[in-house]
């Protein structure tokens, strides 16, 4: 603070940056989600082959993963064997190539509203899979706050006026796959020390997605493809595509870096609000008011939520503070002690 309570110009300078940061992530993972429902979407662009369109956001973004990190230095790569790559990463990269694959399969079927309001079922799968993998202790407080977002997304599901069975399998089957890989991560790569950001991620990882993806591309897609003698490769349109992916993937890197993973929760909810007003006013998707009540149940139980893991967080770094704060008073008692000791072993020696 400055003279009069005013903040100073560094500390103004540093929240338009934080606020910068988290309008950037917003625009570009909006732009994203509607530019991929936009291409995958029968009514829209009418290219309804969402392995393909996976395949090509890992290819751009692996190569300019690569780029970044071993032409240009942008980042330093992690120091990992072959056997942690196979035993960690490989695991992860067919998990999230599952996780992409469903989730753009999803916009086929369901609205950008629908979809957002699915997802907030996320913090229910990770904590139940963590569970299950005992990463997480079960409480029963936190269990009643996950059948309360449950409850509410169920509500919004049962007021969803173009509700299709099989699109909110695969949706479904997309927020399993990633809960079960973000607790992976914590397991397989986290507990051993090594940490990725976006862009070392996507270097070691978008490879594999790639390789998992071509055996059911090659059964599934390459035939229609391959068939359709209509079809050009817009490289404007999936270059741009591609693009908006990688940057995403770039502005995460800055937004957790400069803020917090808690900052990037919270945004995400200010997102998926913006989405699905965007999907009702532009897209004209019907957005009925049990689909709002319904979601507004499962947003509050979110929030609650990530109210619960920042308290947790605060009270574990305070909790370390007060043991840093005694081992560092045991060590002044124990150096005064010694001391002490040795003045008095002198004085003995002087009589």
């Amino acid at each position: 603070m400055g003279k009069g309570g005013t903040l100073s110009d560094s500390v103004i300078k540093k929240i338009a940056l934080s606020y910068s940061y988290v309008a950037i992530w917003i625009f570009l993972s909006f732009t994203v989600i509607v530019y991929n429902k936009y291409i995958l979407d029968k009514k829209m662009y009418n290219w309804p082959f969402p392995i393909s369109l996976t395949m090509i956001h890992m290819s751009f973004c692996s190569t300019l993963a690569f780029l970044l990190i071993k032409v240009f230095r942008f980042v330093e790569p992690v120091s990992m064997s072959r056997e942690t790559y196979l035993r960690s990463v490989v695991p992860i990269g067919a998990l999230y190539s599952l996780s992409l694959w469903l989730s753009n399969s999803a916009y086929i079927y369901l609205s950008v509203s629908f979809i957002q309001m699915l997802k907030a079922l996320m913090p229910v799968a990770v904590y139940s899979i963590g569970v299950l993998f005992k990463k997480e202790g079960f409480k029963s407080d936190t269990m009643v706050n996950m059948l309360s977002i449950s409850f509410g997304v169920a509500i919004a599901a049962y007021g969803e006026a173009r509700f299709d069975v099989f699109g909110v399998l695969l949706q479904l089957g997309a927020v399993a796959f990633e809960a079960t890989r973000l607790v992976l991560i914590q397991i397989l790569l986290t507990s051993k020390g090594i940490t990725l950001n976006p862009i070392t991620s996507l270097y070691y990882v978008a490879p594999c997605c790639l390789a998992f993806l071509f055996v059911p591309w090659i059964y599934v897609e390459f035939p229609v493809l391959r068939d359709t003698s209509s079809f050009h490769f817009d490289y404007a349109i999936f270059g741009s595509n591609s693009l908006c992916a990688f940057a995403l993937n770039l502005a995460v890197f800055l937004l957790v870096g400069k803020t917090s993973a808690l900052t990037m929760n919270v945004a995400g909810v200010v997102k998926d609000w913006l989405l699905i007003a965007f999907s009702w006013s532009v897209i004209k998707d019907t957005v009925t008011p049990i689909n709002l009540f319904g979601y507004g149940i499962a947003f509050l139980g979110v929030a609650y939520y990530n109210h619960a893991k920042l308290q947790a967080l605060k009270a574990n770094e305070a909790q370390k503070k007060i043991q840093q704060q005694a081992d560092e008073e045991s060590g002044r008692l124990l150096e005064e002690k010694g001391g002490d000791g040795g003045e008095g072993k002198k004085n003995e020696s002087e009589n």
